[in-house]
């Protein structure tokens, strides 16, 4: 699911660079894996609010789209990069169980907001390790609704 850009197509790729997504799960594994070990879930709740303004306004609403774009500056000129579809999908994943790990929390159930919010770490460090859970999700979800639909559905 990744595309390579040219240096002179960089300004008007609509894609996402990897070094972006690959920021998004560092910055999701290592919040949450520091709010277990704190027994913090306000971190929790501050990554929420991040990825969910990710999923509701896309990369324009994206706190580390806005700071992986100027530390990995020169780096995103020639990187791949990953269709914006694909990245809300997966945000869209996280924000909805690290929502729910919110509201577990709310009603005095840690260790189901804990398990939630694991899940989101989990998932973003075999991301990283190179496997996208989500990515195949997003595939089967894309491949079930053309058995249901054909492929004149729009996305």
């Amino acid at each position: 699911m990744t595309t390579t850009t040219s240096p002179s197509s960089a300004t008007t790729c609509t894609g996402i660079p990897l070094p972006i997504v690959s920021l998004n799960r560092v910055v999701l594994l290592t919040g949450i894996t520091a709010a277990i070990v704190l027994q913090q879930p306000l971190i929790t709740t501050a990554l929420f609010f991040i990825i969910l303004s990710a999923v509701v306004y896309g990369k324009n609403g994206s706190l580390i789209f806005f700071v992986g774009s100027r530390l990995f500056a020169r780096q995103n000129v020639n990187a791949k990069t990953e269709d914006q579809k694909l990245m809300r999908f997966n945000n869209s994943i996280a924000a909805l169980l690290l929502g729910s790990a919110q509201i577990a929390f709310l009603l005095d159930a840690p260790l189901a907001g804990w398990i939630l919010s694991g899940t989101v770490a989990v998932a973003a460090a075999i991301a990283l390790a190179g496997f996208c859970f989500g990515c195949f999700l997003f595939y089967q979800f894309n491949l079930q609704r053309f058995r249901f639909f054909g492929k004149n559905q729009q996305n």
